[in-house]
């Protein structure tokens, strides 16, 4: 076990509601997030020294602090590629605390991501950036590989090639998804479940990724405050502790377009972080009670079942077809609270709050007696995880 796993726990976790159209500035829903976070744990913006966010956020820490009324910061940190940087943002905090660097960090991500820049169009400035980044986005743009769901099209069509997968699959994924934000009142599809014939007929983004098999567009914030396992059991929720914490780049790593590797059909990247996971934790994939997997595409769920271990290779197809598997009481319960696809896509941190309240006793779909949740950030790109138990 590494001298992380253990040291520092979640303490409070604080959201907006999520929405197409939230009427307001990115910096104002991440000060609602964090000011919302901070009640949460019983604690007060002058007690915060730390702030960490994604590079992809617009909200400076230091316009958060600002506006929120922090004081001083002793740290601050931004973690890079997209949704990859969900656990990653959490990793840090954590690091931070365990090394006496700041005392309470508060991991944040906000944006109008449907009312404003929308992830899932055409971008093209992305192929003209100024940076490494543009030069490989430019072997792919052009051929007209320039979108989200185009990139992972091409990684799906290769998995139902590779291991005799159906679209149907994929969209166990999605109808599971529906099931459980249906029953969560701050679900975007609250009271909207859908039906594996509803997944197959809706229209195709980019074959074989139908509308269901992507997730939603959304406006909102989601904040996480982390303090150290000790403190965290004077406050006034029951603590989160942090188990286990990782980041991790696979061979030959691209965003998104990571075609060039021997195997296609695979997120390695997710294979790197999920060894990490164990090891840390001395747990296994048997041993969780609960899975929170970034499901931006239902493809990358299921392989990140494999990469995680639940499963082998070319397996996750049977995993999802045993009924019931994936929902509360099954063998793995997946997202309970609706996932990036049910509930809101705020890049993978609203999935970390929800592993929060499925060890607290308060998620909507509570699994009974939920002492151990596994969490990923977004596949595709340089990835994170945790592994997070109950005090």
């Amino acid at each position: 076990m590494g001298r992380l796993s253990g040291a520092a726990a979640i303490a409070g976790i604080g959201a907006t509601e999520f929405s197409k159209n939230s009427g307001r500035s990115e910096l104002r829903l991440a000060a609602e997030a964090v000011q919302s976070a901070l009640a949460d744990a019983g604690l007060t913006a002058s007690d915060v020294d730390g702030l960490v966010s994604f590079t992809m956020d617009t909200n400076a820490e230091i316009a958060v602090a600002r506006a929120v009324g922090i004081p001083e910061l002793t740290y601050f940190s931004r973690i890079h590629y997209g949704g990859g940087a969900a656990c990653s943002t959490v990793q840090q905090a954590a690091m931070a605390v365990a090394t006496g660097v700041a005392d309470v960090v508060v991991a944040y991500r906000a944006f109008n991501e449907r009312s404003g820049l929308r992830f899932g169009q055409v971008n093209s400035a992305v192929a003209n950036q100024e940076n490494s980044s543009g030069t490989d986005n430019a072997f792919s743009y052009p051929h007209g590989l320039s979108t989200p769901a185009a990139f992972v099209a091409m990684v799906a069509q290769r998995y139902l090639h590779e291991y005799g997968a159906t679209s149907e699959d994929f969209g166990r994924i999605a109808v599971v998804d529906r099931k459980h934000a249906a029953t969560n009142p701050a679900a975007f599809f609250h009271g909207k479940p859908i039906t594996l014939a509803d997944h197959q007929q809706s229209r195709y983004i980019a074959e074989p990724l139908h509308l269901l098999d992507c997730c939603q567009e959304s406006d909102g914030g989601v904040a996480i405050v982390v303090v150290s396992a000790e403190r965290a059991r004077d406050l006034r929720q029951r603590p989160a502790v942090i188990s286990a914490a990782a980041s991790g780049s696979g061979v030959d790593q691209f965003i998104m377009t990571s075609y060039y590797r021997d195997e296609l059909a695979a997120l390695p990247e997710m294979g790197v972080v999920g060894r990490q996971l164990w090891e840390q934790s001395g747990l296994a994939p048997g041993d969780m009670d609960a899975a929170i997997l970034y499901d931006h595409f239902t493809p990358y769920t299921l392989l990140q079942l494999e990469e995680l271990g639940f499963c082998g290779r070319g397996e996750a197809k049977d995993f999802v077809r045993e009924p019931g598997a994936l929902e509360v009481g099954g063998r793995l319960p997946l997202n309970t609270h609706g996932g990036q696809l049910g509930e809101a896509y705020i890049h993978g941190m609203n999935g970390i709050a929800e592993a929060v309240r499925q060890l607290r006793g308060t998620s909507v779909n509570q699994v009974p007696g939920a002492q151990r949740v596994v969490v990923t950030a977004g596949t595709g790109v340089p990835t994170s995880g945790l592994v997070l138990t109950a005090a």
